[in-house]
């Protein structure tokens, strides 16, 4: 019980406040430094706000450590109040300030916490120049009678240079301006209604005090209120009608003027006092002499405090009646319209009046009151030193003071002199806490109980000074007048020291007794940790050690503390010590304390803590009763109860208890009630999941279960009038208490009869009992699966639950569902461990049925025969609704565990890279999740699992055909499927058959195109996650193809397109139309958002789904619409809508606009692959094409049609007859070797298209004469030399005139690279005896378009006859074509 520092209070964006206040500081904030909410946008009023990228650049390296500095230290720069009430915190610098306000919201851990959001900011000057010097945040009382104690509202009083004081509301609405004196506004401070605490204290009114250079203005605070209720009210008429004007009473104030100072910079009021007769002749004979006239009765008087210079401390006392109160015209800020009530609008004397007359108003000056003079009585005279600050206590006897020297000087206010200085301050903010003493902490006395007043004596209070030096970074906590040091708190170098002086205003002698609001003496707030933070002293800390008997405890806790740490070699001493120190503490909520520290040292056996709680439990009971405290007594017995329990269940844990009998399968059934086929399927099944699921368990060997150290015991459990709590704790903690209670049990090692007694004598429900049990059996699954005996068990435990009162309700029938079996089945839906929740669900069903039979035969005994009772046997099962839940959830949990061990079944290991995705691990499944996924979660779960193995679709639809008579023939056509896709053989294990009994459970749910649609979306989804793994999309795409039903492939493409693709296609079409050729990768990265090769085959799987959904719409027609079915056990789901059911929800397709999109994809697609230049996609197409783009694929658009003009037609025919020679190009390059253009006809993920084939399509659809294409492909391929390829094209060729005339050019290019080009004689000497006809054609002939000069000539030959055949004979190169077979023939014969 020290001093503590608490949070209270966070700042939501504090950075954002910071930012508005400094301009100049706009930057990003290191990470950590500042908490901030980026979810939360604040509404900014500042003119300049969005112009943040305006900013000035940053300073010079040089000057780096200033602005970090700057940067932490900018609280010490503005002005700062926070209400007492903490309802408001203002935060302003020059002209700008910012209003906070609390609001209670959820952290990031998810716990409920104070935040200080922004609630208004923008500028407060309305004068040109003048600057915030001081504001105060006044909490007003409410004037109802039923308020709860909480302020109606919160006034902010601010001070300018200007000599204005003003007055706002919470949204910044200003409410009266005053200008009582023309120089700078100091300081302001209030002072509060407070009830006397002794007959003899003068009683003080509330005031707003306002110091300026060489004045002091006090303002009656009943008339401040009275006004600014008013002026409220008035503000809020005004912005409903603008009409109404309602004057305000004027404000009664003092002004002093004082003398006889030279500088001022802080003051305290103290209020009004009297004098003792002694003090009061004192008083006269120094001001007028010996021969002073002295009154009767010592006049009341005000008294003021400054600090400053010369003197260092002045002392004013003004008397009270010397001087009439000054009344002041309200300047009332009344605004005709509610957007004009805020600052911009009013900012004058009158807010209805004209802009001009307002302009007119503002310049002339209100009429200055003058100051009646006041001379400092005396002070403190020290010429070298300097006030900085003065801080009243909340008694008003004492005052803190600051200089420039470092020191903090403690004032005697009535005396009048210091009394105690500290050194080493530099820069030290002030504060005060006043604690008043609880007397029910005071130590129980033997005292005659009075029915009239308190025996104990007034409660008793403590003042303490708390100094916070800036410049160590410390907060210190110092007990006054002369006591020592109580605490210290490192805090931080950049914090501010808030300490308001004052409560609530409004208050009187009766209404502050029914007033108890929360208040914050003293704040501390830290812009490094964005928190608020207040201090807590205890009472205690004020007392000296030798009267102080909490001291004394302290010491004697803090004793027991260290010898608790301490590892004794002689337990038995250690105790005794223990015991003597407890029982010396006189306090019970400290020994409460000290019994609390005791039982939670790990250090102390249990015998131990046995004998000291008794030991202590004995001496409160030889004690009076009216001594003993009931809290303690009550603590001591409840803890005594648990340990005496810990020790009885320790006991049975511990004795060796063994059951010697025989435990077989046919034991088992009957016990279950169960046939043996269904046991039989049980194991099975049982024995799949157990084999799939250690594979992946990990169980440390120094595990120890059934062990529970006392103090975690103790820890929790709770007694609560005479019944035993369990605390709220973890999963793990609650596991770990029901292993303590039932895990021997389990395992046939403990009495289970004893420990259901011991638990239910101690108090525990048996609804608290089966949930431990519970929690136990389906935690430890693994133990449980090996131990098969441990199901007899549980039986047995079960069994002797569901006996105990209240577990069972009575009046339970057989037509209603009893909670008890209710609360088991609840616990194995939630569980996620499916093995043990159904070996549980089949002993509950087997319970609850032996329970029902015994009921309806004890009725049914009580009015049948004998002959008829006799009929009833084990076999025969009563009917209830209770049955019928447990039949339903047994069948539940078999599903649930087959699906489970499915999913935990793995392949073998795959080669290829692993990414990170299909690296995460999949959740563990239960029937509730089942029931909550919606109709789609079970095939959401196995698409999960294949997308982790990845699977081909060929596999699922393998492990769907017929039945499993012949497995060999069916694992031998997967492992061909396996063989084919990743070109090594594959060992799947048990996959193949769990996945036919997955199909045969989830008949609807895993019906082959559900599953796909899943496995189709989840693919996609995870490649939208990283769209570099292309591989994922390409697969998406190959499901999307195996989904047999149009209407379902229908919906799934369109939901795919419109979810993932279409912003990424219309980007890539941008991109690649504004670059004009293939994107680098840095592009593609940029705009798109994935690599250049990704994006290839992006576009790539683009067509592929637009093919498909054309395909799809075509043959929706001829199909029926699927029908969705669920399981009969399944019917109960909820939870999203499938994927399935949204699909079929998809409108029908625009197929013309479908095909348009597919002509656009197959030429990006085209420029992607072949990395093509100077092509711009978007111009193949005119204005009506361009504006169907990136439309809504199921809208119906304004397409096409028509003659196109020849101008789009020739761009198209170049694009096209490119697209062709780059196919050609990448197939049949001379300059690659075999293996790499076999290479080439491959995509990075899967068969290339027949480009020319497709160049023919797209001429189609595009306008272009199909024939020409054709031509330019067989051109192509007798240009790189496949002629046999070239020769087969030749057949679907219609024009082969012009076709002949284009391939003579180029066997003549052929020839004159063999005549011309190769240099030999024979060649020589053979073009010597050409025509000199053809020897001219030939010359002009330029090899160097060809792209493969290495064709023998007998393929030339060939290509001449071609030629031949195709020219009809009075064609003009006919007999060109005639010389060319000679020269040919003349070629070939030296070769021959």
């Amino acid at each position: 019980m020290a001093c503590s520092i608490v949070q209270f209070c966070y700042f939501q964006d504090l950075q954002a406040a910071r930012d508005f206040l400094f301009p100049e500081l706009r930057e990003e904030t290191p990470s950590g430094a500042l908490r901030r909410d980026p979810s939360k946008s604040t509404n900014w009023e500042d003119d300049g706000w969005g112009a943040w990228e305006e900013t000035d650049p940053q300073e010079p390296e040089e000057e780096g450590n200033t602005c970090k500095t700057q940067r932490t230290s900018w609280l010490q720069d503005c002005v700062l109040s926070l209400s007492p009430t903490n309802d408001l915190m203002v935060i302003a610098r020059e002209q700008k300030a910012v209003f906070l306000v609390p609001k209670w919201k959820c952290s990031d851990k998810g716990k409920e916490e104070m935040q200080f959001a922004v609630g208004w900011s923008g500028s407060l000057n309305v004068e040109e120049g003048e600057r915030v010097t001081s504001a105060l945040c006044i909490p007003l009382a409410s004037q109802k009678r039923s308020s709860t104690g909480r302020p109606d509202w919160t006034c902010i009083v601010v001070g300018f240079t200007s000599g204005y004081v003003r007055f706002y509301t919470e949204n910044g609405v200003l409410l009266l301006a005053q200008l009582l004196n023309e120089d700078t506004v100091l300081q302001l401070k209030c002072r509060t209604y407070e009830i006397p605490r002794h007959p003899g204290v003068t009683e003080q009114n509330e005031e707003l005090s306002i110091l300026y250079p060489a004045a002091i203005v006090t303002i009656d605070g009943f008339s401040l209120f009275q006004s600014l209720r008013a002026c409220r009210n008035q503000v809020a008429k005004a912005a409903a009608s603008g009409n109404e004007n309602i004057q305000p009473p004027p404000l009664a104030y003092k002004k002093w003027g004082l003398q006889d100072i030279d500088t001022i910079i802080d003051h305290a009021s103290i209020g009004i006092m009297t004098l003792s007769p002694f003090d009061q002749m004192k008083t006269a004979s120094n001001i007028g002499g010996f021969n002073a006239a002295i009154k009767n009765s010592p006049p009341a008087m005000s008294q003021y405090i400054t600090v400053g210079s010369n003197p260092f401390t002045g002392f004013f006392y003004a008397l009270e009646g010397s001087t009439q109160p000054l009344l002041s015209h309200v300047a009332l800020a009344v605004a005709s319209k509610l957007t004009s009530a805020l600052f911009n609008a009013a900012s004058g004397w009158l807010g209805w009046k004209s802009k001009h007359e307002e302009e007119a108003v503002q310049k002339q000056k209100p009429k200055m009151e003058p100051a009646t003079p006041l001379a400092v009585r005396f002070g403190l005279p020290d010429s070298r030193r300097h006030g900085e600050s003065i801080s009243l206590s909340p008694c008003n006897t004492l005052a803190a003071v600051t200089d420039d020297f470092g020191r903090v000087i403690l004032l005697d206010v009535t005396r009048g002199i210091a009394i105690r200085m500290w050194k080493g301050y530099r820069d030290a903010q002030i504060g005060w806490i006043q604690i008043v003493e609880d007397l029910h902490e005071r130590v129980p006395e033997k005292v005659d109980f009075s029915p009239f007043g308190n025996t104990q004596g007034p409660s008793r209070v403590a003042q303490f000074l708390v100094i916070y030096a800036p410049r160590r970074g410390i907060l210190e906590v110092w007990s006054t007048q002369q006591g020592p040091r109580v605490g210290a708190f490192n805090v931080g170098k950049h914090c501010r020291l808030l300490y308001p002086g004052y409560k609530i205003m409004g208050l009187n002698n009766v209404t502050s007794q029914s007033w108890q609001p929360q208040t914050y003496q003293i704040c501390l707030v830290d812009p490094i940790s964005a928190s608020v933070k207040t201090v807590n002293v205890p009472f205690h800390l004020a007392l000296s050690d030798k009267k102080s008997e909490r001291a004394k405890d302290m010491h004697l806790v803090k004793k027991l503390a260290a010898l608790l740490k301490v590892k004794s070699p002689d337990p038995d001493m250690m105790e005794t010590e223990i015991k003597e120190l407890i029982l010396d503490i006189k306090y019970p909520a400290t020994k409460k304390q000290a019994l609390e520290s005791i039982l939670g040292s790990e250090r102390l056996p249990f015998s131990c803590l046995k004998n000291i709680t008794e030991t202590l439990m004995d001496t409160l009971k030889n004690q009076e009763l009216e001594s003993v405290d009931e809290g303690l007594f009550q603590f001591c017995a409840n803890k005594q109860k648990l340990l005496h329990l810990y020790e009885s269940v320790s006991q049975l844990n511990s004795l060796d208890f063994h059951s010697d009998t025989p435990f077989s399968d046919n034991d088992l059934a009957v016990l279950l009630r169960l046939d043996e086929k269904e046991l039989h399927k049980l194991q099975t099944l049982l024995d799949k999941y157990k084999q799939e699921t250690t594979r992946t368990c990990v169980r440390f060997s120094d595990d120890k279960d059934g062990v529970l150290p006392v103090k975690t015991f103790l820890e929790y459990l709770e007694y609560e009038k005479d019944v035993l709590n369990i605390k709220k704790i973890s999963e793990a903690e609650y596991v770990a208490l029901g292993s303590f209670f039932f895990w021997k049990c389990l395992h046939g090692e403990s009495s289970t009869g004893d420990m259901c007694h011991t638990l239910e004598s101690a108090g525990l429900s048996p609804q608290q009992l089966l949930s431990l049990l519970l929690s136990v059996w389906l935690s430890k699954e693994k133990d449980i699966l090996d131990k098969p005996q441990s199901v007899c068990c549980l039986h047995t435990m079960l069994s002797l639950l569901s006996k105990m009162k209240v577990a069972i309700d009575d009046t339970w029938d057989s037509q209603s569902v009893s909670p008890w079996w209710q609360q088991m089945r609840v616990a194995c839906v939630q569980s996620e461990n499916n093995g043990a929740a159904l070996l549980s669900a089949h002993v509950g069903h087997s319970v609850a049925a032996q329970i029902s039979n015994n009921i309806i035969e004890k009725k049914f005994s009580q009015t049948a025969l004998g002959a008829d009772a006799e009929a009833l046997t084990d076999s025969w099962e009563a009917l209830s609704l209770d049955t019928e839940y447990w039949k339903l959830l047994l069948k539940q949990l078999e599903d649930c565990l087959l699906l489970q061990t499915l999913l935990h079944t793995k392949g073998s290991p795959q080669t290829s890279k692993v990414s990170l995705l299909q690296a995460e691990p999949l959740p563990r499944l239960s029937v509730k999740k089942l029931l909550e996924g919606g109709k789609g979660g079970i095939a959401d779960s196995v698409a999960k699992w294949v997308f982790k193995q990845d699977f081909s679709p060929e596999l699922l639809k393998l492990a769907n055909k017929g039945d499993v008579e012949n497995p060999d023939e069916l694992k031998e056509g997967i492992n061909k499927c396996l063989l084919d896709m990743s070109e090594e053989e594959a060992d799947l294990g048990a996959i193949p058959e769990l996945l036919h009994l997955a199909y045969e459970q989830f008949p609807c749910s895993l019906e082959l195109d559900v599953l796909h649609a899943h496995c189709c979306w989840e693919y996609v989804v995870q490649w939208n996650k990283d769209p570099e793994e292309a591989r994922y999309f390409v697969r998406s795409i190959e499901h999307l193809k195996h989904i047999l039903n149009a209407h379902v492939q229908n919906g799934i493409a369109l939901m795919m397109w419109n979810t993932f693709l279409a912003k990424r296609f219309s980007s890539a079409t941008y991109l690649m139309d504004k670059v004009g050729k293939s994107p680098k990768d840095r592009l593609c990265r940029r705009d798109v958002g994935m690599s250049d090769t990704a994006m290839t085959s992006f576009l790539g799987s683009c067509l592929d789904l637009l093919q498909t959904l054309l395909e799809a719409d075509v043959s929706r027609d001829e199909m029926q619409v699927p029908v969705l079915d669920t399981e009969d056990a399944w019917l109960s789901v909820e939870g999203p809508i499938s994927i399935v059911e949204l699909a079929l929800e998809q409108k029908h397709i625009h197929y013309p606009l479908v095909e348009h999109h597919s002509i656009l994809c197959s030429i990006l697609y085209a420029v992607m692959r072949f990395s093509l230049k100077t092509v711009k996609p978007l111009a193949l197409f005119d204005s009506k094409g361009k504006n169907a783009f990136f439309k809504d694929l199921t809208s119906i658009q304004l397409l096409p049609s028509g003659e196109m003009d020849p101008n789009f037609i020739s761009i198209r025919q170049q694009f096209l007859l490119k697209v062709v020679s780059a196919a050609v190009q990448a197939q049949h390059s001379v300059t690659k070797d075999r293996e790499s253009s076999e290479e080439a006809a491959l995509t990075p993920f899967g068969k290339d298209l027949d480009w020319p084939g497709l160049a023919v399509d797209l001429s189609h659809h595009l306008q272009v004469n199909e024939d020409a294409v054709r031509r330019h492909y067989v051109g192509e391929l007798y240009n790189y030399g496949v002629d046999h390829l070239a020769e087969e094209a030749i057949l679907q060729v219609h024009d082969k005139e012009v076709l002949a005339s284009q391939l003579l050019v180029l066997t003549g290019q052929r020839l004159a690279h063999a005549l011309l080009h190769t240099q030999t004689k024979e060649g020589m000497e053979l073009l010597a005896r050409l025509p000199p006809t053809l020897c001219t054609w030939l010359k002009a002939m330029n090899p160097q378009d060809l792209q493969n000069t290495e064709v023998p000539i007998a393929t030339t030959a060939k290509l001449v006859n071609k030629v031949m055949e195709l020219l009809p004979e009075n064609h003009g190169q006919y007999s060109l074509a005639l010389h060319l077979i000679e020269a040919v023939e003349a070629i070939r014969l030296p070769s021959l």
